[in-house]
């Protein structure tokens, strides 16, 4: 039985190693480790809670808003605050242009070129590509001169044998299955989307001030100005045309090049609804309110949990339910390791124990990740695009059932089909396509409320500490591009005494726990197929499927500046780009 090594992982955020067990051309078993330590939690410590946000969306510099947002609900659920119909508004903008254009960048920039075989593209004829391309879609640039420049371009890059973002491929690998022509759309794909990605995203600037990390986040709102008469204002009709613009842009992009890419690449590689499918238990936070988040009755995205696959019932989410145990990472907890804990309750004490580097292979009968081990009721769960796709769906959404059963019908397949590696990447697309619909409609909500005088935009009773009790605690959470992300924290005398984050990462990516339940990663490995394990790239499919963020699920380097566990391996990934840890 061979042993293989991917280490880092590379075309993630982070620093990720998988170990696998494979015999026969058949991933028997599977490990996920996370080898560097984060410590953001214990950076909170001390510090007055109106700014923890600050702090706490540095925990990750891909997926910045998303902590900002969790923090801030948290510490208004410790007190009691309620905010202004207009933060939900401008929060729900920018947190749904994060997850449209995560999923955008995902799928072209991360994990596209698992699929797409760029030296394969100066094999095309460039006629049949557009060929091929007006067929799935009606965007404008589908011409045969179009197609021709973008393959001449590769060519001198093959040519040159420097290929730029493209080198250190496994390019001509026997897993790789598309046709030529549609390797050249691809990668004519690839190059729009990321125009089009740093183009959308000035909606965060302009309703963040920057991006990434925007700063006008506050406990109890935003502090965004509403202004229809203020050039210099936040949201004024100039800024809201050219946030609609944006939205526009970026919806015929979704529906035209994303959409139709996806059920293509689907189409050459059916098989891949067959592989990858886990643990079968999703789970969502819910999110995106209509109202206050007290209620997730009014929760755009519905909360909700799905078990053993059984798509016929939805079971309620109830936070308490959430532990998260060490025993096969390197923290220790008092008590013991064996006993699992509940964030609020949670200790961040690393505790390192695995081998020295370098080393061939990880203790993994041991301690062998810097992510403890989340579950829900003593549950491993699967949580993002897929798990909220499959909540709303199994939910009787119209919206997402009509847009799944669309899918699924041109593909042939039943939702049970959705449990697997292109399962999770046709929901990403099938959610960048719903939410934004839903963005058009936020800041339309946003322009009347400007149009009619109602500019509140933060509460400030409760701002000033000295109306604060002694001590109190609080949840947030938010439905980030990744899966269920959640803070808690707790507040004493006016100041942060425990914070602790289990982010989406976290959940899929954890280690096994003291039953030896596998984490979604390291289930979703089992019985994938291995063309070559000298180069496992079908590996790479699954792993990817997921979006990792190990940033956000791990951290860089303790006080002194050692890294732990990390290693250069005899197989880096598939690269083409370094990692943006």
């Amino acid at each position: 039985m061979a042993r293989v090594v991917i280490d880092p992982v590379t075309r993630i955020e982070g620093h990720l190693r998988i170990e696998a067990e494979v015999e026969g051309h058949q991933v028997k078993d599977a490990w996920s480790s996370g080898t560097m330590f984060r410590g953001i939690e214990l950076i909170l410590r001390g510090r007055d809670p109106r700014e923890a946000w600050i702090w706490a969306q540095r925990i990750c510099g891909v997926c910045t808003t998303v902590h900002a947002l969790a923090s801030v609900r948290s510490v208004e659920d410790a007190l009691g605050i309620e905010i202004p119909e207009n933060a939900r508004l401008v929060r729900n903008i920018i947190a749904a242009t994060q997850n449209v254009q995560d999923h955008i960048i995902h799928f072209y920039h991360l994990h596209a070129l698992d699929w797409v075989d760029v030296t394969a593209a100066v094999k095309a004829d460039p006629a049949k590509t557009s060929q091929l391309a007006q067929s799935i879609s009606e965007w404008p640039l589908s011409s045969t001169t179009y197609f021709k420049g973008i393959q001449d371009r590769i060519k001198t890059l093959v040519s040159s044998g420097q290929l730029s973002l493209f080198s250190s491929g496994d390019w001509g690998h026997p897993a790789y299955q598309l046709p030529p022509e549609a390797n050249l759309m691809a990668v004519a794909h690839y190059i729009e989307a990321l125009d089009l990605q740093r183009e959308f995203v000035r909606i965060q600037a302009v309703l963040g001030g920057k991006n990434p990390h925007p700063q006008t986040y506050l406990v109890g709102g935003m502090a965004s100005t509403i202004d229809a008469n203020e050039p210099g204002a936040t949201v004024n009709p100039e800024r809201i045309d050219l946030m609609r613009q944006l939205v526009k842009n970026a919806r015929a992009f979704v529906q035209q090049v994303y959409l139709p890419d996806v059920l293509a690449i689907a189409g050459f590689y059916r098989d891949w609804f067959n592989h990858g499918e886990g643990l079968g238990n999703f789970m969502a936070y819910g999110d995106y309110s209509s109202a206050g988040v007290k209620d997730a009755s009014n929760f755009f995205i519905p909360r909700g949990i799905i078990l053993g696959r059984d798509l016929s019932k939805v079971h309620p989410v109830d936070v308490s339910n959430v532990t998260e145990y060490v025993t096969h990472s390197w923290y220790e907890y008092s008590g013991g390791d064996q006993v699992g804990k509940h964030p609020a309750q949670g200790e961040t004490k690393p505790k390192y124990s695995g081998p020295k580097p370098p080393y061939e292979y990880l203790k993994t009968d041991e301690k062998y990740s810097w992510l403890k081990s989340p579950r829900y009721d003593n549950k491993p769960m699967e949580v993002g695009p897929l798990a909220r796709v499959l909540v709303a769906y199994a939910s009787g959404r119209p919206q997402v059932k009509q847009s799944v059963d669309a899918v699924l019908q041109k593909l042939n397949l039943p939702p049970t089909a959705l449990f697997s590696t292109m399962g999770r990447i046709a929901a990403r697309a099938l959610e960048a396509d719903i939410m934004i619909g839903q963005l058009e409609g936020w800041i339309d909500q946003l322009h009347h409320n400007m149009a009619s005088g109602n500019v509140r935009i933060h509460n400030g009773e409760k701002w000033n500490p000295d109306t604060w009790p002694k001590s109190c605690q609080g949840f947030g959470f938010h439905e980030a591009p990744r899966g269920s992300l959640g803070h808690w924290i707790e507040i004493e005398n006016k100041k942060i005494v425990n914070y602790q984050a289990v982010v989406p990462s976290t959940w899929n990516a954890g280690p096994r726990d003291p039953q030896g339940q596998r984490g979604a990663y390291e289930a979703a490995l089992q019985g994938t197929p291995i063309s070559d394990p000298e180069r496992p790239l079908e590996i790479l499919r699954t792993v990817h499927s997921f979006d990792p963020c190990l940033a956000c699920a791990v951290h860089v380097v303790n006080a002194n500046g050692q890294r732990y566990g990390a290693r250069p391996s005899p197989y880096s990934g598939i690269a083409f780009a370094p990692s943006m840890g």
